[in-house]
């Protein structure tokens, strides 16, 4: 049995109290390993740590802390294969995504704002008789809550500007899937940052994310995960007058018309439906299909979809594994029950399936459903699994509308040949993120985020390291 460690003060060190939170192999269903049952006292240890070693970062120059934080994402690439593994097996994904995406992202991360602060500039206004300029000062201690679907990449995500801009961190990954962000630790220690510098408790939300929220020395929170915790976090931060950045759920469409490359939009829709068992805020779930060819796409797409290897996590075949935990597990079966009650008709998989030598795991297979409306709950409500529904339309209007007419905002795919129609529908998309005849084309210089009930903010590129920052305006009057 693996037991996990809270990292505080450059330390790894057991929560304060005695208890400890299961956390499951998903593949199985079988308690694996042990995570610290943080609680306030940890968070107030984490926070002191952090405030302690404030003035010493920031005051550091931005080439040094870009030298440490590359030597983190050094780090995390020689030691690529062992983190796939732990996160393979702590979150249920396929270890080939794991071993392609998750991890090479995550040192990605840390290379990307190493280089970024260097490069960060001010900005100045010149006056008749004076000069502006902008001075951009870290925070102060920050906190950050990370989600379980992508566990390292949106952890390094969030940590990775907040350092870089000279802040000091309370972090607190998914009590779900903790085991790469304490192996992380233990790489920043091996990497030589300074005690303090980043501090990770572990705990569930009430105990531990709820006290980095309201805990008064922390100046801000950076949040990914659901549309009612980012709600939650935001009635306390914001009568505190924190800095807030939440990324939240998704609904996201696929608009598909008639004169897409065909072949390379299908191929991708498979992806995009389905990566990470359908676990990715981005993955789209609401298929809309040019009329003149839906009926060619639904025969294809339920034809590549029920090609798809469901198995081990472990396996190299395998396309999609196990769901994250088992009251997820029952959400999204539940949400295959309802659809089926909407009036929805089931095109392949719809059910629990259980690859051979792991009967006791959580694994659904990927579901394609087709004859609901638009506006049913099956098709506004985030379900977070491998599961879409595919739907006609006939005109550009009558699409948008189906896209736009949703509480979430965060990401859209356009498949379409038609310059004017692309730039067009671009435009007129509620969302934060277009992709046109791709997915997942991500560059870490742009903003991401999402409206609506999707999120408040952008990370990414400057955005990041401006969120974690705060401007000061200077302004100098010429002498005679």
């Amino acid at each position: 049995m693996k037991q996990i460690s809270n990292y505080i003060n450059g330390e790894l060190v057991p929560a304060k109290g005695a208890g400890y939170l299961p956390v499951y192999d998903p593949s199985t269903g079988e308690l694996y390993a042990e995570a610290p049952a943080s609680d306030v006292k940890d968070v107030e240890l984490a926070y002191q740590a952090a405030a302690q070693a404030f003035p010493g970062w920031s005051g550091t120059s931005a080439d040094e802390r870009s030298a440490v934080l590359l030597r983190i994402a050094d780090l995390i690439e020689s030691n690529l294969e062992k983190l796939a593994q732990a996160e393979s097996l702590d979150n249920g994904k396929p270890i080939s995504l794991a071993r392609s995406v998750d991890i090479p992202r995550s040192a990605a991360n840390f290379r990307f704002f190493a280089k970024a602060i260097t490069q960060f500039s001010s900005e100045s206004h010149e006056m008749p008789d004076a000069i502006n300029y902008t001075l951009r000062q870290p925070l102060g201690v920050v906190g950050t809550i990370s989600p379980w679907n992508l566990p390292l990449y949106l952890f390094t995500w969030k940590i990775a500007p907040a350092l870089a801009a000279g802040n000091t961190v309370v972090a607190k990954p998914s009590e779900v899937t903790p085991m790469s962000a304490y192996l992380l630790s233990e790489l920043c220690i091996e990497a030589g940052l300074p005690p303090g510098v980043l501090n990770v408790v572990h705990g569930d939300g009430i105990a531990v994310g709820a006290e980095i929220t309201k805990h008064a020395g922390i100046k801000a929170i950076s949040f990914t995960g659901s549309t009612r915790v980012g709600r939650e976090i935001a009635q306390v931060a914001a009568p505190m007058f924190k800095k807030l950045s939440l990324e939240m759920g998704g609904k996201n469409p696929n608009l598909i018309f008639a004169d897409c490359d065909y072949e390379k939009m299908l191929t991708t829709t498979v992806r995009s439906s389905f990566s990470n068992q359908g676990q990715i805020c981005l993955c789209g779930s609401r298929i809309f299909v040019e009329s003149s060819m839906y009926e060619r796409f639904k025969t294809d797409f339920v034809e590549r979809v029920s090609a798809l290897t469901v198995g081990l996590p472990s396996a190299e075949d395998t396309d999609l594994g196990a769901i994250v935990s088992e009251a997820h597990y029952q959400k999204v079966l539940s949400y295959i029950d309802l659809a089926q009650q909407e009036g929805g008709s089931i095109l392949t998989g719809g059910k629990a399936v259980h690859p051979l030598g792991s009967e006791g795991g959580w694994y659904i297979a990927p579901t394609v459903i087709e004859g609901l409306s638009h506006d049913c709950r099956t098709n506004q409500e985030e379900i977070f699994g491998p599961v879409v529904s595919i739907m006609p339309f006939t005109t550009e209007e009558e699409v948008l509308h189906y896209a736009n007419d949703i509480p979430y905002g965060l990401s859209c795919t356009i498949w379409t040949e038609h310059l004017s129609r692309a730039n067009r529908l671009a435009k007129n998309i509620e969302a934060g993120i277009v992709w046109i005849n791709t997915w997942m084309l991500r560059d870490l210089r742009t903003p991401f985020g999402g409206m609506k009930y999707s999120g408040v903010g952008r990370e990414g590129g400057l955005e990041a390291l401006r969120f974690f920052t705060e401007p000061k305006n200077v302004c100098i009057q010429y002498g005679d």
